[in-house]
């Protein structure tokens, strides 16, 4: 005899956004079920080791992402072939720019990452359907507007050990959506990606490291683990209000 399954209400949230940090605090958390299962059709999900290239710069654009896993650095190379470091993105970031066919950077996973992708089409057609969804992109830009004026504040004033300092404050309050003020990570990028960021030189970054660890505002364990006793004590190192 044939088992009667109760049929799943027309618009419930498909399981798998349930459960997903974009879903909460990320583009999808403006999105009804409807809309939710509407994207879900179109999305497949993506597992990036450390290295590869998610999109180089100049590359037509297919795709976006939300960011649900990982750390992804974001650079611009100069016609010169020299290569800066202009940002990192952590979950639940939007990885993109709608209506834009031609990437401006090249992305890459700093860290092991998961992204969620949709068609180019499909976010660019919701984007003028859903004023929440156009809201909450804006929101996005404005806010990372905000992070590369403090970056250059950074980059600009501060010394070397501010810098350094910075750096590992930003690692720890954004490398974990689930937990604002992480106590321990480890570095998603090398001693010279660091540098490269900060402008420094490499034995900078490594003296200020050790610097740092001496007095006792980290521990580093083998090399690229860190722990943050108190988090307050890393914010004033880095000059922060």
């Amino acid at each position: 005899m044939d088992t009667y399954q109760k049929p799943r209400p027309e618009c419930e949230t498909p399981s798998v956004c349930r459960a997903c940090e974009a879903r909460h605090g990320g583009l999808c958390s403006v999105l009804t079920a409807a809309q939710m299962i509407e994207l879900n059709r179109h999305s497949i999900r993506r597992r990036i080791e450390a290295g590869n290239e998610i999109i180089g710069q100049g590359e037509p654009v297919g795709s976006y992402g939300n960011i649900l896993k990982g750390v992804i650095k974001l650079s611009k190379m100069m016609a010169d072939g020299r290569q800066q470091i202009v940002g990192l993105q952590f979950a639940p970031d939007f990885l993109g720019r709608p209506f834009q066919g031609e990437s401006s950077i090249t992305a890459e996973a700093a860290t092991d990452t998961e992204i969620c992708t949709f068609p180019r089409h499909v976010i660019d057609r919701m984007v003028g359907d859903v004023p929440h969804m156009e809201r909450m992109l804006h929101a996005q830009a404005l806010k990372e507007l905000d992070e590369a004026r403090d970056w250059m504040l950074t980059l600009g004033r501060k010394t070397a050990q501010e810098k350094v300092a910075s750096f590992l404050y930003l690692i720890a309050t954004h490398i974990d959506p689930e937990n604002a003020d992480a106590s321990t990570f480890d570095l998603p990028l090398s001693r010279a990606d660091i540098a490269d960021f900060l402008g420094l030189t490499i034995e900078t970054v490594s003296r200020q490291m050790t610097k740092l660890r001496k007095d006792s505002i980290i521990v580093i364990e083998n090399n690229r683990h860190v722990v943050v006793p108190n988090t307050e004590r890393l914010r004033d190192a880095a000059g922060i209000d």
